[in-house]
């Protein structure tokens, strides 16, 4: 499985959703990704890549975009 369909399915898995929800979606745009849909899509993405998320990296996580720019840091490319 590529990087963009383990990242893909980290968002579809944590809110239950579809991929082309989950490329457009921004925080709080769906009732699901709230503070507590928030860390499980972190605990999503930690495993799928086996990483830690910096605490500064987790609260700026505010996009399915932005999930990408953030991950590039751990040298996870797409």
């Amino acid at each position: 499985m590529s990087n963009i369909e383990k990242y893909t399915q980290a968002f579809c898995q944590a809110f239950d959703i579809d991929e082309e929800t989950a490329k457009k979606l921004k925080f709080q745009d769906i009732p699901a990704w709230d503070s507590v849909g928030h860390m499980g899509l972190v605990a999503q993405l930690e495993e799928a890549f086996d990483i830690m998320l910096e605490p500064d990296d987790i609260v700026d996580l505010s996009s399915f975009e932005k999930g990408k720019e953030i991950l590039a840091k751990y040298d996870i490319t797409f």
